[in-house]
């Protein structure tokens, strides 16, 4: 009640009562449509819609709806794939959650193992050399030479070597640079290195398909597994004694070994590299998956979207990459300090005959006609005046 002296305005409070009614009214509306889209969103249907609609409450055309899918929305989030009618097939990836996994791994995991693979075999060649020293020529040089790699040999060798050097580098940029040189150059010099990087390593990867497919042709039927290999074998190759090297043709069990884990492994490399420098467009890992499954009875997914696809590429493509990383550490040591007169193979295709029969007697006796032949031909040297 108004108090003594007081005027009650009754058209204000009508206007304010009225003012209170409308907005209880919105926020009635507001609850109800929240309350129905909750249940819309559980699946369950509101009785008194689908008693009054024709269609029973659910959307018209048998279209997802009020109508609850999970397996279909699970599906979608885990990164299966729809079709669509345009040329770029990797839209039909809704949601990729995978996608978070993949980087998770590559940055963490695989980071991490991979630089203690390659520390660690930089760390055992330093022991080994600390230990055993270089391997010398224990008869020491002759001074006459047999040839051992022809020029065609050793341009495929090193065509091979040198693309394979440069991609190793570009490739770990990738992998390792913004960590390491990022904060040693600066944005600006590490943005110009990696650039160039993408663009050598994309061409010369073609270059180290090429030697290897040379190599491959030249040496496969010298690598062949033989009976000699037995006995270099159970002898250590005669590196972890002073003593005479066990017999060996052109290539010993552990140059065999090498041989067959660089093919293996840079074929591995190819196909997976191929598969990233165009992408989208195969399903090696498919393929691959399908085959394992028919001869080991696995159940390794045979069906993969085409982001799977490249996904699976790049975290192979750099596993296999840094295992050929600790493979061509142990071939360039031993070939180069690690023993006397072994990088003249491949420096001028002719070795000492003295390093020759100590490591390949075989190989020397099947070509000692040659090196007779090669020095009967070579002219008397003139007395001096």
């Amino acid at each position: 009640m108004p108090g003594l002296g007081e005027t009650t305005n009754w058209s204000v409070r009508i206007k304010d009562y009225a003012a209170v009614a409308l907005v209880a009214f919105v926020l009635t509306l507001c609850v109800g449509g929240l309350s129905d889209s909750a249940i819309a969103q559980q699946g369950v249907a509101d009785p008194a819609i689908s008693q009054n609609s024709p269609t029973g409450g659910a959307v018209p055309g048998d279209v997802l709806g009020t109508n609850s899918d999970a397996e279909y929305w699970r599906a979608v989030r885990g990164g299966v794939q729809g079709t669509v009618s345009i040329p770029d097939q990797k839209a039909g990836t809704l949601v990729q959650s995978e996608g978070e996994a993949w980087r998770s791994f590559r940055n963490g995991p695989m980071s991490l193992y991979a630089s203690w693979a390659m520390l660690g075999m930089i760390v055992l060649l330093g022991i080994f050399y600390a230990i055993r020293g270089r391997i010398k020529i224990a008869h020491g040089r002759s001074g006459q030479t047999i040839t051992r790699f022809k020029a065609i040999e050793r341009f495929g060798h090193w065509l091979l070597a040198v693309s394979f050097v440069v991609l190793a580098l570009t490739g770990l940029n990738v992998l390792f640079g913004r960590y390491v040189i990022l904060p040693l150059l600066g944005a600006e010099a590490f943005s110009f290195i990696t650039q160039m990087g993408k663009y050598l390593h994309n061409y010369l990867g073609f270059a180290f398909m090429l030697g290897l497919l040379m190599i491959f042709v030249m040496w496969v039927k010298h690598n062949l597994p033989d009976r000699t290999d037995i006995k270099w074998v159970l002898q250590g190759g005669g590196i972890f004694s002073s003593k005479l090297h066990p017999p060996a043709k052109k290539f010993n069990a552990g140059q065999k070994v090498i041989f067959w884990l660089t093919i293996l492994g840079g074929v591995s490399l190819s196909l997976s590299g191929w598969q990233l420098l165009f992408p989208f467009t195969t399903t090696f890992f498919a393929d691959t998956f399908d085959k394992i499954n028919l001869i080991f009875a696995t159940n390794l997914p045979t069906t993969l979207s085409v982001i799977q696809e490249q996904q699976l590429a790049t975290l192979w493509h750099s596993i296999m990459a840094v295992f050929m990383v600790c493979v061509i550490l142990a071939h360039i040591y031993i070939g180069s300090v690690g023993m006397e007169g072994a990088f003249d193979a491949m420096g001028t295709g002719e070795v000492d005959l003295n390093w020759a029969k100590e490591h390949h007697s075989i190989w020397v006796d099947e070509h000692m006609d040659d090196v007779h032949e090669r020095d009967q031909g070579k002219p008397a040297a003139q007395p001096a005046e």
